[in-house]
């Protein structure tokens, strides 16, 4: 499916315990808290930067909803429909707004200056300048010849 995502930037990394604590840490105190930071440091995973139109709008749709049941039967094709274990196993992450988005990309990309980018590059992915490159796993730009 074409989704119309572009990835900016790409990570595998493996969360400590801190790690989780610290990226969850609004959500401490609440009844799903423990086995949320529990799994989020049980393995490795990815982190992805995406880009397009309306991203996080977007994304949270392909996600689905973050409650698996419910994602099940409302969403059976979108990621958590198909692939989550339990709500707090639920296969993917989304920011939920720009804020978060904008705290969520300093957690995980803390090199990554966002207004560079909108400056010097976001145009150039938004006028079709770029090209999927299979060994980096990321869009990057086109270079003229």
């Amino acid at each position: 499916m074409d989704n119309n995502f572009v990835i900016v930037k790409c990570k595998d990394l493996v969360w400590r315990r801190q790690d989780s604590e610290r990226f969850y840490a609004e959500h401490s105190g609440r009844f799903f808290y423990q086995r949320l930071v529990e799994f989020m440091s049980s393995g490795p995973m990815r982190a992805y930067l995406l880009a397009r139109e309306d991203a996080i709008r977007h994304w949270r749709e392909l996600m689905g909803p973050t409650k698996v049941f419910r994602a099940r039967y409302t969403a059976p094709e979108s990621i958590r429909g198909q692939f989550g274990l339990t709500d707090t196993r639920n296969t993917t992450h989304g920011s939920d707004s720009i804020e978060s988005a904008r705290r969520e990309i300093d957690f995980f990309f803390p090199d990554f200056c966002m207004e560079e980018w909108m400056d010097k590059e976001e145009p150039l992915f938004r006028s079709g300048q770029i090209h999927y490159d299979d060994q980096k796993q990321i869009h990057t730009l086109s270079t003229q010849s």
